[in-house]
């Protein structure tokens, strides 16, 4: 259901490290908790319940613990989305997103509807095992999700709906492989990097990704990596890249997405707090939660915006 009108949210922890060489995500979903994400949330009026944490057995390599988380999330997520409640899924890297999303597609297919997903991120996470540079299974899961080859493997077992590459809305990238670019070009995913967003805006594209969403009547599911903010006020991630989304442009995203109240899942990856300077990260992301869902300095109605921007607005009639 969308954020402004669910019945209750949900938690979900999902400890998740096997999909980067780098320790200390798995360490993310007890940051939220400490940074007050459920608190803050009930501040607000909403009905909160933390699921815990899901977790899986022991495994012989990371990539079969990949899998298995895969395997473990995307069976939690589904059962944690029922009826009316909002999921959050607190990460954990971002090879989370082949359990959760599959699930939330799952969702949406029993609606009768589509998944559109709102990737905001450093990096496209297109690469495959034939073309990854790193091996790191964290920058696979958009492909994993979209059918790639060679991914087959971690979605064996599960019930796999995935997601259409045209139904991806890749937000904030600027960091892209070679071969990945060339596949993203061939899949026709959206990509709006940081060049575009300086050029157009995020009022503007954002705007437009709604505009679809609503017409199509889909579910929107928003995948939040850390990396999509600039480092310099998020610097807990594993993959800085710098020239990220600034505070006030993350604020507007969230803003936007809850007044458009069409928002009805939210994953939020690669928190890493062996990294952090004294909570920074954890903070702001319960921040950001908290205008997605409603958080505001002053309630203002479409028609005090367009007062703002008429020509009397400096004269102060």
């Amino acid at each position: 259901m969308p954020a402004q009108s669910v019945s209750e949210i949900v938690l979900l922890g999902l400890p998740i490290q096997s999909g980067t060489q780098l320790r200390g995500c798995s360490m993310g979903p007890s940051a939220l908790r400490t940074a007050g994400l459920a608190e803050a949330l009930m501040e607000q009026g909403h009905t909160v319940e933390d699921a815990g944490d899901v977790s899986i057995a022991p495994q012989s390599d990371r990539t079969m613990e990949v899998a298995a988380w895969a395997k473990a999330a995307d069976a939690k997520a589904f059962e944690v989305s029922q009826g009316k409640r909002f999921p959050i899924f607190m990460g954990g890297d971002h090879s989370m997103a082949l359990g959760t999303i599959n699930a939330m597609a799952r969702r949406a297919r029993d609606q009768e509807r589509d998944l559109i997903v709102l990737w905001l991120d450093a990096h496209s996470d297109y690469n495959t095992p034939e073309t990854t540079p790193s091996g790191n299974i964290h920058g696979m899961p958009v492909a994993g999700l979209c059918g790639e080859p060679g991914m087959d493997f971690i979605f064996e077992g599960m019930d796999r709906v995935g997601v259409m590459p045209a139904d991806f809305q890749l937000f904030g990238i600027r960091s892209v492989d070679r071969i990945e670019r060339q596949l993203l070009a061939r899949r026709g995913v959206s990509v709006m990097d940081m060049r575009l967003i300086d050029e157009k805006g995020v009022s503007h594209l954002v705007g437009g990704i709604l505009e679809d969403v609503k017409r199509r009547n889909a579910m929107l599911h928003v995948s939040l990596d850390v990396d999509f903010l600039d480092p310099s006020i998020a610097p807990a991630v594993g993959t800085t890249v710098p020239g990220g989304a600034t505070y006030r442009e993350a604020h507007l995203i969230m803003e936007m997405l809850s007044d458009s109240e069409l928002v009805t899942s939210m994953d939020l990856a690669e928190l890493n707090p062996f990294l952090d300077e004294r909570g920074k990260t954890s903070l702001l992301l319960v921040d950001l939660v908290t205008s997605l869902f409603g958080k505001k300095i002053i309630d203002r109605a479409p028609q005090d915006v367009n007062r703002m921007q008429g020509p009397d607005w400096n004269s102060g009639v």
